[in-house]
Order: structure tokens, then sequence, then C-alpha cells
């Protein structure tokens, strides 16, 4: 048997549409909404998924165990990325968290494959019959991921075009879709790397934020987050104060993360500068969420902010 080399997903770039010249040495794939993933596949009918992280989440999709079987002997290693689907075919996030972090929970897992079951959208190749990929231009991997012909219940190879961005965009913005991942033709696989020869092009402003600390809500919010209190790295590993968010959770959100900061709660501010709040409480920074907003203040304070989702696939090391 094969032994498969580990590789870390190589990572996107947040940027715009490259220019006109330049837009026939592109691909565009829409962005997808889910958990990153790396598959292993050694060729002996068994199949292992990693997260970006590098942690085994195999047992949270066993509906993906399938795969194993339907390439033969042929080892390889896949990038791509699990979602869950709406009843418009799109990746919802939202419904995805209920199937994130089960994996050590094989019998829950089993039970909500049935109710929300996992898609598997492939988007690379990384290693195949024993040789690395890893230095093949793009055309010459995403030639190899057709071929292999990946196409089942659970799992499929998404449309790429090349060049034609600006009408991808707006198609994904017509279905609702948050944007487009441009790559560069002639781009190696770079693992572990944020690369600027792929480009994430979102159709609202997000960020990925870190949680230090929340401001209690009153009245009938009494014992729950009135707000978050943001920050983001510095280069210095220090965590720079960005803002606070109150809106965009359902109720049961607002439970969850009341759970979660009072499990992470400290005596200390973790911001370089304490934020001009009253009534903090500070927590251990290691709450990741994604947060959408309008623009920056000088100071790089968010603008009407508004939470996203929360990113428990995330390490604060990876909003950076």
């Amino acid at each position: 048997m094969t032994v498969l080399p580990r590789i870390d997903p190589m990572l996107a770039t947040p940027g715009r549409l490259p220019p006109l010249s330049s837009d026939g040495r592109y691909a565009y794939e829409v962005k997808q909404d889910g958990q990153r993933v790396i598959v292993y596949l050694p060729g002996d009918g068994t199949v292992g998924l990693r997260s970006r992280s590098g942690a085994d989440i195999t047992p949270a999709y066993p509906e993906l165990g399938g795969l194993g079987g339907v390439l033969g002997g042929r080892p390889m290693v896949l990038d791509g990325e699990i979602v869950a689907l709406d009843d418009a075919g799109r990746s919802d996030f939202e419904r995805l968290q209920a199937r994130m972090g089960l994996a050590g929970s094989p019998a829950k897992a089993a039970r909500m494959a049935r109710t929300v079951p996992a898609h598997l959208m492939f988007f690379d190749i990384v290693f195949l019959d024993g040789s690395s990929l890893v230095r093949a231009p793009y055309t010459e991997r995403r030639e190899a991921l057709e071929s292999l012909g990946l196409v089942g219940p659970h799992w499929s190879v998404p449309a790429a075009i090349t060049g034609h961005g600006a009408q991808a965009l707006e198609t994904t913005r017509g279905a609702g879709l948050e944007g487009l991942i441009a790559k560069r033709l002639t781009s190696r696989y770079q693992p572990g790397v944020r690369s600027r020869s792929w480009i994430k092009i979102r159709l609202v402003r997000t960020v990925d934020v870190i949680v230090g600390g929340w401001v209690p809500g009153h009245g009938h919010l009494a014992g729950l987050p009135g707000a978050l209190l943001m920050g983001r790295r510095d280069e210095d590993g220090s965590l720079r104060y960005v803002g606070s968010v109150g809106t965009g959770w359902s109720d049961t959100e607002r439970v969850t993360l009341a759970g979660l900061l009072d499990a992470a709660s400290v005596d200390t501010c973790p911001f370089t500068e304490p934020p001009p709040v009253t009534g903090a409480r500070w927590a251990l920074p290691r709450l990741v969420g994604e947060v959408r907003y309008t623009t920056r203040t000088r100071a790089g304070r968010l603008r009407h902010p508004s939470w996203h989702r929360l990113r428990p696939d995330l390490a604060p090391d990876d909003t950076n």
C-alpha cells in the first residue's frame, strides 16, 4: 500500500477580480461555504478526512466512506470542501454546523447523516498513483481531477470556467452565492501557504475575528451576551480590538455563545488596549467567528458589523 504524504491545504488571498487584461489567465470556481478537507485515499478501500487544522474528522461523515470503493486501487490525495446543501442546492454553513464536531460521536454522526447529509465538493488533486502533483500547474491538476469521474450521491466536482470572471461573479450574485475563487492557470499547489495565485472574491465584506470578551445583556437578555468584543491579531501576535457586534445571531446561537464564553471566562483583558466599553467581561481568545461589515474606520474598527456565524473549524492563528 502506498504511503500518502500529509498535505496542508493551500489558501486563497482575499481580493478583487483580476483586471480584464489578465482575465483569461484565471479559472473561476464558486466559493463554497463549508468545511475545508484534505481527502486521503490510500487505495485499499479506506478513506481519511482531515480538516484544515489537520484533525482527523473521518468519523463525523460516514456517508463519505463510499469514496474508498469507487476509484479502484489508485492511491491519491484530494482537496475539497464538505458542505450541507439547502433546498436550492446551495451550500449552507448553518446546516453544516449540526454535522461538525461529531468525530468523537460516530453513532450521533450516523443519525445526523440521515437528516443533514454532507456533500463533498472536490476542486484539486495533489497526489496520484505514487506521484506528487504539487509542482504541476493548475490546468494539469484540474484535468487529472476531472478524469477521475467523481460523481456520486455525496460527492462531485463543481465546474470551473476559464476567463469571463465578471460574468461569473454576476451569476453567483444572482444565485445568492458568496462569491468566487480565481485561480491562476499556471499556479502550483503551495501546501499551507496563503497564496496570491488564488484570489478569494467575496460579494459581501466579511472577516474572521477572535472573541476576547463580551458585554452582558439586560432585561430578557440577562445572563446572555448582549455584544461580543472582537479582535484581530497583529503581526507581533498581540490582539487588537476592532469593535463590538450585537446583531446577527438567533436566540439559539446566543445561548450557544453564552455557554462557550462562560467556559472561556478569565479575569484579564486579552486585548493590547482595553476596549472603550463599560461592564465588559473577558474571555480566553480562542473563539473564532465570521462577521459581516460595511467598511473600516481609520483606526481599523469595523463599521456596522453583524454576526454571520461561529467558526469552530478555525483556530485563532487561522484568522490572519
